[in-house]
C-alpha cells in the first residue's frame, strides 16, 4: 500500500525533487524520439524532444511518470507524442513538462487535445542538466498545449508562460499574421478546452513586445490554471426536511464532497472524500482523528470512530452549532480531514469557497426561512 499521508494537491514536481536530496540519488530517464530511444543531444534542432523519467523512485513519488516536452513543436510533434500515449509508455494521468519558445500553434492545439483526452497534468519545466538554466519558457504554441491539461499548474520560480499579443489569424505557424482576436481554430480550441479567450488579451504595454506574460496569481484567477483542482461546483435544494448544499470538487487524488443540511434545531455537515475502498480502509485504520476545517483551524474533533468506509469513500458526519452556520458560509475555507496523532500523517480535502460565494449566501437565506435559529448564547 502506498503512503497516503498528502495533501489535497501536491506538486509532484517538487515532492520528488525533495526526496531525491534525501536520499541523495538520482532519477533514470529514457528519452523517447522518433524511431525508439535515445540521448535527446542527437534530437533535431527543430523537432520537439520527449523524455519520460518513469524509474522506480519517480513512480513512487508521483504514481506516474514525468514527461518532459522541449524544443520546437513540429507538425509531426502530435503523431510521435499520440504513438507513445498508445503504447502506454506516456498512460492517462501522466505529469507533462514543457519547454518550448517556438512551433506550429496548429501543433501545440492537437498536444493539448491529447492531453485533455488522457487526463494529463500540465506544467511549465525542462529536464535538470549540470551546467544550464532550470528557467523553463512556454509561448505560443507551447502555451496552448498548456491548456490542454486537465490540471494546470501555474508557474513558479523564473519561469515564464506567454501567449502572442495578436494570435494568428492562421492556426499553422504563431505570428505568420496578426489580428485582435483569435482565429477561428484558435478560439475553438480555447473553448473546448474551457479556456476564456479574454484572459489572454493584450494589456497597455504589450503591444510592443508582441507578447502577453501571464502571472501565476493571474491564471489562477481567470482559471488559465486550477494547480490539480476542478472548480468548486456549489448547489442547493430545498427538501422536504429542509434545506440542503452540496459542495462538490474533483481533482488529481480524488473525488470530494461536502453537505449542509438545515433541520429545526440544528445543522448536519457530511464530508465524502472517494479514494477508492482499499485506501479508504487503508486511512481509516491509520487515523487516530478525524476533523472539519474552518479557515484551516481544526474544529468537531473526534478522537475515533468519526469517520468510516463507505462506498470507496471515507465519509464523516457532525451536528453543528445552527447560530454558527454564518461563519461557514462566509468563511475562506471549509475542509475534512483524517489524520494521526499529529499532522505528518493525514488525508482529506480543503475547499476555497469564494468562487461558490453567491450560492452559499443563497442557502443561507434559504436556511433562515425554512427554519429560523434565534442567535443565543447557548448556541454560539
Amino acid at each position: 500500500m502506498k503512503n497516503v499521508s498528502r495533501c489535497a494537491v501536491v506538486n509532484p514536481r517538487l515532492a520528488l525533487r525533495l526526496l531525491l536530496l534525501a536520499v541523495g540519488l538520482v532519477s533514470i530517464s529514457i528519452v523517447q524520439a522518433r524511431g525508439g530511444s535515445r540521448s535527446s543531444s542527437h534530437a533535431a534542432a527543430d523537432q520537439l524532444a520527449v523524455q519520460v523519467t518513469d524509474d522506480r523512485l519517480t513512480l513512487a513519488v508521483t504514481d506516474v511518470p514525468q514527461v518532459y516536452l522541449y524544443g520546437t513543436i513540429d507538425e509531426d510533434a502530435p503523431q510521435r507524442v499520440g504513438a507513445l500515449i498508445r503504447s502506454g509508455k506516456i498512460p492517462s494521468g501522466s505529469d507533462i513538462y514543457l519547454n518550448s519558445s517556438s512551433g506550429s500553434v496548429s501543433a501545440g492545439m492537437a498536444l493539448g487535445r491529447l492531453f485533455r483526452t488522457g487526463s494529463m497534468v500540465t506544467h511549465l519545466g525542462k529536464p535538470r542538466r549540470k551546467g544550464e538554466s532550470n528557467t523553463a519558457i512556454c509561448v505560443g504554441a507551447c502555451a496552448y498545449a498548456y491548456f490542454g491539461g486537465l490540471y494546470r499548474w501555474a508557474p513558479t520560480g523564473s519561469d515564464r508562460i506567454g501567449v502572442s499579443a495578436y494570435p494568428a489569424t492562421s492556426a499553422s505557424t504563431a505570428g505568420s499574421s496578426q489580428s485582435t482576436q483569435p482565429s477561428g481554430d484558435v478560439a475553438g480550441y480555447l473553448k473546448d478546452m474551457g479556456i476564456d479567450p479574454a484572459a489572454l488579451a493584450p494589456t497597455p504595454g504589450t503591444a510592443s513586445s508582441g507578447t502577453v506574460w501571464l502571472s501565476a496569481d493571474q491564471m489562477m484567477a481567470s482559471g488559465l490554471a486550477n494547480n490539480g483542482r476542478l472548480p468548486l461546483v456549489a448547489k442547493y435544494q430545498t427538501l422536504s426536511t429542509g434545506p440542503y448544499l452540496t459542495l462538490d470538487q474533483v481533482d488529481r487524488h480524488g473525488e470530494h464532497r461536502m453537505t449542509i443540511e438545515c433541520k429545526p434545531g440544528h445543522v448536519i455537515l457530511t464530508a465524502i472524500n472517494k479514494v477508492g475502498n482499499e485506501r479508504a480502509k487503508d486511512i481509516v485504520m491509520r487515523g487516530t482523528r478525524s476533523y472539519f476545517e474552518l479557515n484551516r483551524q481544526e474544529i468537531l474533533t473526534q478522537q475515533s470512530g468519526g469517520a468510516e468506509v463507505a462506498s470507496e469513500s471515507i465519509s464523516m458526519t457532525r451536528t453543528y452549532p445552527p447560530a454558527r452556520l454564518q461563519y461557514i458560509i462566509y468563511a475562506p475555507s471549509v475542509g475534512a480531514w483524517v489524520a494521526g496523532r499529529t499532522n505528518a500523517f493525514r488525508n482529506g480535502f480543503t475547499f476555497e469557497l469564494e468562487p461558490v460565494r453567491s450560492t452559499l449566501k443563497q442557502y443561507y437565506e434559504a436556511c433562515w426561512q425554512a427554519a429560523p435559529w434565534p442567535t443565543t448564547k447557548q448556541n454560539s
